[in-house]
């Protein structure tokens, strides 16, 4: 399996869009990857918009998630990254892997996270709609493309974009 000594975290919250969250984390584990769920809280059950439950391995302050710990981290959609980028940890989990150049994934709504965390300027990124202006006022170059990759930074719109959006996270978790 190529991804057999990769660690990613996958962050959680409430209202997370399921599938944002599920179907990169089962790629990622059908590819050999470790994925620790990291939320505000450890072993609490998060629950995503339809329902989907998420339980945290850890919470945002009970892991030292420097960038040398992790190969990645994943940001789902949802409304989850409206709380997500209000932890100051996740910022700095954000930043450090920005700093690191390791890959950062971004779907749909995730581009809150990354705007918050300030890493988005001169960056070429995709999201849904609905944050075009938000990621643009933050200084990033925003398309619409299913996913867009920008050195180690991956981001795509929307649940039908999930297979893009992986394969090209894979790969680059891969190199």
């Amino acid at each position: 399996m190529r991804l057999a000594n990769k660690r990613v975290i996958a962050l959680v919250d409430h209202d997370f869009e399921d599938l944002e969250l599920w179907y990169p984390i089962l790629r990622l584990q059908e590819e050999g990857a470790t994925v620790h769920l990291i939320g505000p809280r450890a072993k609490q059950t998060y629950i995503g918009k339809y329902g989907v439950p998420a339980e945290s391995d850890f919470g945002f302050k009970d892991l030292q998630a420097s960038a040398g710990n992790y190969d990645g981290i994943l940001v789902p959609g949802g409304w989850a990254p409206d709380q997500l980028r209000r932890y100051p940890e996740v910022l700095q989990y954000i930043q450090e892997m920005d700093k690191a150049k390791k890959v950062i994934g971004q779907i749909c709504h995730a581009g809150w996270v990354l705007i918050s965390a300030d890493v988005l300027k001169g960056k070429k990124v995709t999201s849904t709609p609905g944050i075009k202006d938000d990621m643009t006022n933050a200084g990033a170059t925003w398309v619409d493309e299913p996913v867009v990759v920008d050195g180690h930074l991956i981001s795509s719109r929307r649940p039908p974009d999930l297979p893009p959006y992986m394969k090209a996270f894979t790969d680059k978790l891969a190199e």
